[in-house]
């Protein structure tokens, strides 16, 4: 096992370390990139991004990115796309906001998601005033295991067959 000196207090480690046992700076495997703007907007950059971990290697806090655009483990903004993130418009494995897209969406107005929920949901299982999916519970719904006709005529209108 050969010994590297670190870059931040140059105390010798081994070259398969994660970080430095001495400052905990990250020495292979926890590469880490963040972007912010110049630019703001309303005291936010207009795009700010994370990649690599969602927790600080040196400081061990959960990185967040927030921004106009942002894109991150965890995004916070207009345009929000992550693992988790919350925006207007988010997309994630767990996004929430007016409209929401991701494993488990949660949306003001418009959900779409393997879970949605939301007032227009859509999904494998869907929860929402009007809910379509595989499973759907809603005040108008239609699904595997109901068909609510009014949404059915609704549906027929936005997607009229054209055969």
């Amino acid at each position: 096992m050969a010994l590297v000196n670190c870059p931040e207090c140059e105390r010798e480690v081994s070259e398969q370390a994660v970080m430095c046992p001495h400052c905990g700076h990250p020495i292979r495997g926890m590469s880490a990139f963040e972007y912010r703007s110049e630019r703001e907007l309303f005291g936010l950059p207009l795009v700010h991004i994370i990649s690599g971990s969602a927790v600080d290697p040196v400081t061990g806090r959960i990185r967040v990115a927030k921004g106009i655009v942002a894109i991150g483990p965890i995004a916070v903004g207009g345009l929000a796309c992550g693992g988790t993130a919350f925006g207007v418009l988010s997309f994630g494995g767990l996004s929430m906001g007016l409209f929401a897209a991701g494993g488990v969406g949660i949306g003001v107005v418009l959900a779409l998601g393997g879970l949605a929920i939301g007032t227009v949901a859509i999904g494998g299982a869907a929860i929402g005033y009007y809910a379509i999916g595989g499973g759907a519970l809603g005040v108008h719904a239609l699904g595997g295991n109901v068909q609510d006709p009014n949404l059915v005529e609704l549906v027929k209108r936005w997607f009229p067959h054209r055969g």
